[in-house]
């Protein structure tokens, strides 16, 4: 179970930073505004030319003058002073409809602006009290830098000992440029665009597929001290609709921000559904970088699943805390416990002792030992690649040790290459389980490699197409084709698929945003009769000349029905897609012979009540040469609750024997 995450780290500590970098330059930026009062008819006069001359640069900005004025009520100052931006960026600057200052202390009222690198914050009323060094700033309070937005009702900090606090604190996050946005400087065209999103809430929204970027959330009370925000409650939502499908409510926050990084720590939280439904789980010790902005997800405290034939059935787990290996490194655990296997007291997840890894698995005794397994996820960054490295433990007994470990390993990066992007990795594996068909389980003993890889998506006239090419290269060692014996070989190769889904008799949506009327779907359905079509090529090269390949082609029918707005029965999806290769070759392992000439998959959706949708899909294989002829070789069956913002569901492959518990959250803009 996954939830798109990691939001909590990045409350509001952009403000942070804004405030600390008001603090490093506040000698300078009061003494202009001193040096403004004692030059005031030269200003004057200064302003008054510039307004005759009628500037109007979008890269100028207002500068209003200060009245040096004692024990005098605040007066109307209608002159304003026009300065270039380029050149003031890095001062700070105050601006209001009426300043004064009584005894070192400054009163700015009417439209407060005080903009530092882009930075810019709003409010009602300013208060900045020279001596103590204290600002305070009370009504309709809000700060802008790039796509971040935050409001509040007030706002209190102390330069001298950096402590402060921000009160009913609400917020518009975008963490794909979160840290960006930290860093860089924006022009005040920019701040204008931003007005319209005041209203967190939006009336229309348009699906971000795959990702989750946009938040909103809120918290009665931040306590600022020194790089250290803490909130005893804070809550965010992806339903940006009308937050309230998902809510993830996050206890004892405390963040931390450092150069090109935020860390973060919490208590118990809890994930809402629906405002009835409360998930518990813990977030632990996280950060998150500049490269880390754009994938921010963290792990459901608890799991459940099911496989048979790693685990002998069904386990549970808890994941714990992560924690930081270095800098850029982090590591997750979760330890396991197999229900199933202890139940039992035997397991047939292993060979017999003495057998080759690839022979038969049989029954034996079940220690102690054996009714715990172990994963762990080892995530960073060297230089500029991303790093993964996923652990599994199918037992703690020592003896069982080399057959119960499999270990994977991803180092990866995009890179420009013939004027495109492309995904380059280099991996190893040790004991990597394939399933591949009508052949079964098989297993990737050892290998590393590297593969070179593009995707790319484009619609014309209706048609919607995906092509993927990717170019491999590997030494591997794994089960041979023939035998069970172990075999080790070079392996290159190219593959291509280009798919398309062509509109028949289609009911295409004029525009694909939604508003609050849908409550099960993330956007329109797009109805009707359509054709699926694919065309793929493979080829394979091994030691001594082996090869294989192939050119494959399929086409099929997809018919969608309903809304999928009424409470029942309101959508269905009928799919059937045969597809045929014409092949030539043998491979030298069995995990990648390519096996059936012919197969049928088949999909079928339906919905039963409300967000209550059924849900399968499986490939049947129809070539007259297997001894699989006419049986399922891959196959799905789930359950699932669907709404706008999140879905959860149980599933089972009955193909492989294994099966779990599902959960996605849906991003919107």
């Amino acid at each position: 179970m996954t939830l798109n995450s990691g939001i909590s780290k990045k409350l509001i500590v952009s403000f942070l930073l804004f405030i600390n970098s008001i603090q490093t330059t506040r000698s300078a930026e009061f003494h202009k505004i001193n040096e403004i009062e004692n030059n005031e008819a030269n200003l004057l006069s200064l302003a008054r030319t510039l307004k005759n001359k009628n500037i109007s640069n979008p890269l100028l900005i207002n500068y209003f003058q200060t009245i040096p004025l004692e024990k005098k009520p605040i007066e109307e100052n209608s002159e304003q002073l026009i300065a270039d931006l380029n050149t003031k960026r890095d001062e700070v600057v105050i601006q209001s409809d009426k300043q004064s200052e009584i005894n070192n202390v400054l009163f700015a009222e009417g439209n407060v602006s005080v903009s530092y690198k882009g930075k810019l914050l709003r409010a009602d009323k300013l208060i900045y009290e020279k001596l103590n060094k204290k600002i305070s700033a009370e009504g309709n309070i809000t700060l802008f830098f790039g796509e971040q937005i935050f409001k509040m009702s007030k706002l209190e900090y102390n330069f001298k000992n950096e402590k402060g606090y921000l009160l009913d604190v609400k917020g518009s996050i975008n963490s794909d440029k979160l840290i960006t946005d930290l860093s860089e400087n924006f022009y005040d065209s920019d701040f204008q665009k931003l007005q319209n999103l005041l209203n967190f809430k939006k009336k229309v929204v348009l699906n971000t597929p795959d990702k989750v970027n946009n938040w909103i959330f809120s918290s009665e009370k931040i306590n600022i001290d020194g790089e250290k925000w803490k909130s005893d409650k804070a809550i965010f939502s992806n339903d940006i609709l009308q937050f309230k499908q998902v809510k993830i409510e996050i206890n004892s926050l405390e963040v931390r921000s450092f150069k090109d990084e935020l860390r973060f720590r919490s208590s118990l939280n809890y994930l809402v559904l629906d405002e009835n439904i409360s998930i518990p789980f813990w977030l632990g010790n996280r950060k998150l970088t500049k490269a880390e902005q754009n994938n921010l997800d963290s792990k459901a405290s608890w799991t459940l699943g099911y496989d048979k034939l790693d685990k002998d059935g069904l386990f549970i787990g808890r994941k714990l805390n992560s924690i930081d290996l270095a800098d850029d490194f982090f590591i997750d655990l979760e330890p396991q416990f197999l229900i199933q296997r202890s139940l039992n007291g035997y397991t047939k997840s292993f060979v017999k002792d003495g057998d080759s890894i690839t022979g038969e698995k049989k029954e034996r005794g079940a220690e102690l030992a054996d009714y715990f397994g172990f994963e762990s996820q080892i995530v960073g960054e060297v230089n500029s690649w991303d790093l993964e490295i996923n652990n599994q433990i199918n037992s703690l007994d020592s003896n069982k040790f080399p057959d119960a470990l499999r270990l994977k390993s991803l180092l990866k990066k995009e890179i420009n290459f013939l004027n495109d992007k492309w995904d380059k990795s280099f991996y190893g594996v040790y004991r990597d389980r394939v399933w591949n068909g009508s052949l079964g389980e098989a297993e990737i003993y050892l290998g590393y490699g590297s593969k070179l890889e593009k995707k790319h998506t484009w619609e014309v006239n209706g048609t919607t197409n995906f092509e993927v090419l990717s170019l491999g290269l590997a030494h591997l060692k794994g089960e041979e084709l023939i035998s069970k014996n172990l075999v080790g070989s070079l392996k290159g190769n190219l593959f291509y698929s280009l798919d398309k889904n062509i509109p028949l008799s289609v009911d295409k949506p004029k525009n694909k945003t939604i508003d609050s009327s849908y409550e099960y779907i993330y956007e329109p359905i797009q109805k009707g009769l359509s054709l699926n079509t694919r065309m793929s090529a493979l080829y394979s090269l091994y030691d001594d000349g082996k090869h294989q390949k192939y050119i494959g082609l399929g086409f099929g029918p997809e018919l969608i029905l309903g809304n999928f707005q009424d409470k029942a029965f309101d959508y269905t999806r009928i799919s059937i897609f045969p597809f045929y290769k014409f092949k030539n070759g043998e491979s030298v392992f069995k995990f990648d012979q390519i096996s059936e000439k012919l197969t049928l998959d088949i999909g079928f959706d339906q919905q039963i009540f409300g967000p209550i949708i059924f849900e399968s899909n499986g490939t049947l294989n129809l070539d007259g040469d297997s001894s699989d002829y006419g049986k399922f070789i891959d196959s799905k069956i789930l359950v699932n609750w669907k709404k706008r913002s999140y879905e959860f569901g149980i599933f089972y492959q009955p193909h492989n024997q294994a099966g779990g518990v599902s959960f996605n959250l849906f991003g919107f803009k």
